[in-house]
């Protein structure tokens, strides 16, 4: 999985959107660290910085009626099954949230997209 270019996510078709969700959740989580050759970078960066961009994919959830679950909202909840942050500096929002969302990335991923049929 990858975690879509931040210009995308209001585009995204809707089973790209919750499975971007479930992907934050599952990097939030246990999957915090884990290597992964497509989501790398993220760990470059405080976690702090996903929970920003998945943020972005909830705000886009509810302006789609979807629910999710209210705990995501907190910087320091990482699911039912990890313990949470007890402390977790807050970072500056920075536009992309990573650097690696650039205009190449942007290409990359319309790219895939388009690799699974969706042009948008």
């Amino acid at each position: 999985m990858r975690l879509w270019h931040e210009d995308l996510i209001t585009r995204l078709p809707r089973q790209q959107l919750l499975g971007q969700h479930r992907e934050c959740c599952a990097l939030r989580g246990n999957g915090w660290g884990k290597k992964h050759a497509t989501v790398d970078y993220v760990f470059k960066y405080s976690p702090y910085k996903l929970f920003q961009y998945h943020q972005l994919i909830m705000k886009e959830m509810i302006r789609r009626d979807f629910k999710p679950a209210i705990s995501w909202k907190d910087p320091h909840y990482r699911g039912t099954n990890c313990p949470p942050y007890v402390f977790l500096d807050p970072e500056p929002l920075t536009t992309p949230i990573y650097a690696e969302h650039n205009s190449n990335y942007l290409e990359e991923c319309l790219d895939n997209l388009k690799n699974k049929g969706i042009t948008l």
